[in-house]
């Protein structure tokens, strides 16, 4: 069993004296739980402990409207559950389900209450009210989300993970297995491929099916007796975690043409998932929404499949689903139809008898597309990177590729995704150049922060590549760090810039809307509160150099690091999520009635709960404004 001396190295037990601690350890116990074991139920009675994790994972569960159990969070050594009733004694809000074998340290909840009578900073830690307001107003409105879907969208597997569906435990040899002894081995369990493992139990590499009838049956004079795993094993594996969502592992593997994929975590060798297994527990209606976009032949069938993104949303926003991962999914469905319709023009410009020159070259989206925050209604953000081609190349570049950037963001636009406002396309030449034109671009932005720069840089700083030569696109991050590093005044620039107002609300939380125009009565959620945690998310990572892409991966970097306690990047998170689903919700809503998406809302129209919780949404939003402006304004103010 596990030596308690490792729970007083866990948070939060490691800040107790040693009479505070000596009391939870002398009544805490050790218990053992195999895989795939409910520990509790959602609404099941409270078992009386706080359960720590001395060694394994736990699936973290709850219930959909229509009885399905999801999974919604993870945790492993070192990180405890079960601690919501803790002091309220309330049922479960959730569940717990092993993924692991896992070992636990039980901690009595009365010896917890005992030693937080005298040290209060521990209830605190498991009991923040500000966040449990927060959150607990938007697990109510959640859960009260009772929008019915336009049709019968199969949406959810679209979120299962590698831990529901993978095959536990992989089928294993040893090196000097031979192939015969493997052919057998898979006969025998019905698999087409078999991990390697060494003495420690370690992955060594991975033999197929198709290994052993190319390399051995099919060579004529091979001894299948005599070519053991470690002459046909390939050892340069990819793997993936058990937390890996299906559609993120079948894009990947599609992507680069894998048929299995070991789950590892913790260089342990967890099971095995292949592309059968994502075939057969895949979603067939939304499952098929992407498969129709890689075998799409016209920009007919790619604006379509973009007609149908409402569908796909509305389903998952009735399934109670978290904002972020809806957020994530339509992101990666936008990120195929950008991609297809690119391949589309691409192969028209040659079609046509143009040129490609020979150089490496990179397309990029920016904005929430590079974030991974898509939504409803995106317009263009987009650049390309050549590499550092010679001045005597550049007729040949430009004749191909101003006509394909042309043709492209037309063709875009024509899917379903509107020209941006502010210009900022391929077609535009700002937003191309090789390399070196990008370094001096950058710099300029940095040096010379005016607030035109400063609005093309908060959008240029979300890229990720999205077709042709990703180490351009890494190439140029660097380049931006650099930038940023040489500048320091650049990020308070920013800051005064991006800053310049405040959250909607008034005196007594009284909500403050437009005046006039269009929008008057409403007021905006992405101006009003979601650009502000974007943008001050942004420049703390600038400042550390973090190469996360959503907000959220940023902000729990920065936790990390120190940049942020957890209990104020929790409240950041509720916030963020629960203004992400108020504003998708809207777009839902007006895109039904036949009207454009948008972000601003008449906040007289929502429930009290709902106004409560954009309230509390709009104080943590403020309080990261005034966190943010404190730390980037010292002494240059």
């Amino acid at each position: 069993m596990a030596d308690i001396t490792k729970l007083q190295e866990m948070e939060p037990f490691h800040e107790l004296a040693a009479e505070d601690f000596e009391r939870i350890g002398s009544v805490t116990e050790t218990k053992k739980f195999p895989r795939n074991y409910h520990i509790f139920n959602q609404n099941d009675p409270f078992t009386g402990y706080l359960y720590v994790i001395c060694s394994g994972t736990v699936e973290v569960t709850l219930l959909t409207h229509s009885g399905e159990e999801i999974v919604v969070d993870y945790r492993r050594d070192g990180q405890y559950f079960g601690s919501t009733p803790l002091f309220t004694g309330e049922k479960y809000t959730g569940g717990a389900r092993t993924v692991t074998e896992l070992e636990c340290f039980l901690v009595p909840s009365d010896a917890i209450h005992e030693v937080a009578e005298r040290v209060p900073e521990l209830r605190q830690f498991f009991n923040s009210a500000i966040v449990d307001q927060v959150r607990h107003l938007y697990a109510d409105i959640i859960t009260n989300h009772s929008k019915e879907a336009l049709s019968k969208l199969e949406s959810y597997p679209f979120q299962k993970r590698l831990s529901e569906i993978m095959s536990s435990p992989a089928i294993t040899c040893k090196p000097e297995a031979s192939a015969r002894e493997m052919a057998a081995i898979m006969t025998q369990n019905h698999v087409r491929s078999i991990m390697v493992t060494d003495a420690d139990e370690r992955i060594a590499g991975i033999v197929t099916c198709r290994d052993i009838l190319g390399k051995v049956i099919a060579v004529e004079g091979r001894d299948p007796d005599a070519i053991s795993a470690a002459d046909l094993m390939a050892s340069q594996l990819r793997t993936m975690p058990p937390s890996t969502y299906m559609y993120e592992a079948m894009a990947y593997m599609v992507g680069h043409g894998l048929r299995h994929m070991p789950i590892v975590e913790n260089r342990k060798l967890l099971g095995m998932v292949t592309m059968s297994d994502l075939i057969q527990h895949r979603s067939q209606k939304a499952m098929l929404l992407l498969g129709s976009i890689e075998e799409a032949q016209t920009l007919d069938e790619l604006k379509h499949v973009h007609d149908l993104l409402l569908r796909v949303a509305d389903g998952l926003m009735s399934e109670s689903r978290s904002a972020t991962q809806i957020m994530e999914t339509l992101s990666h469905i936008h990120h195929g139809l950008l991609r297809r319709t690119y391949q589309l023009c691409f192969e028209q410009m040659l079609d046509n008898g143009y040129a490609k020159p020979q150089i490496k070259h990179c397309f990029l989206i920016m904005g929430s597309g590079g974030r991974r925050e898509m939504l409803l209604g995106p317009d263009q953000d987009n650049g390309f990177i050549y590499e550092d081609f010679p001045d005597s190349q550049q007729e040949e570049v430009d004749a191909f590729f101003i006509p394909f950037a042309e043709k492209l963001t037309h063709a875009l636009d024509y899917v379903g995704y509107p020209l941006c406002e502010g210009d900022v396309m391929v077609s535009n030449p700002v937003w191309r150049g090789r390399l070196n034109d990008w370094r001096k671009r950058v710099a300029d932005w940095a040096q010379n922060p005016e607030p035109h720069k400063v609005r093309y840089s908060s959008i240029f700083f979300d890229f990720i590549p999205l077709v042709g030569e990703a180490e351009l696109a890494h190439s140029l991050q660097s380049i931006v760090f650099q930038a940023v590093r040489r500048s320091p005044s650049f990020l308070y620039q920013v800051m005064q810039l991006n800053l310049s107002h405040k959250v909607p609300t008034g005196l007594w939380g009284r909500f403050i809307t437009e005046k006039s125009g269009p929008n008057a009565g409403t007021l905006s959620l992405k101006k009003g509160g979601l650009i502000y945690i974007v943008d001050c998310i942004r420049m703390f990572s600038l400042e550390r150099e973090i190469r996360a892409l959503t907000t959220m991966e940023r902000l729990d970097a920065l936790t990390k690091d120190n940049v942020f306690a957890i209990e104020t990047a929790e409240h950041i998170r509720v916030a963020f999520e629960a203004l992400s689903f108020l504003r998708l919700r809207n777009e839902i809503s007006l895109l039904k009635e036949g009207k454009e998406p948008s972000s601003n809302i008449d906040p007289d129209e929502l429930s009290k709960s709902e106004q409560d919780l954009l309230r509390s949404s709009f104080q943590a939003v403020s309080k990261l404004q005034s966190a943010t402006r404190s730390h980037f304004g010292k002494g240059l103010g």
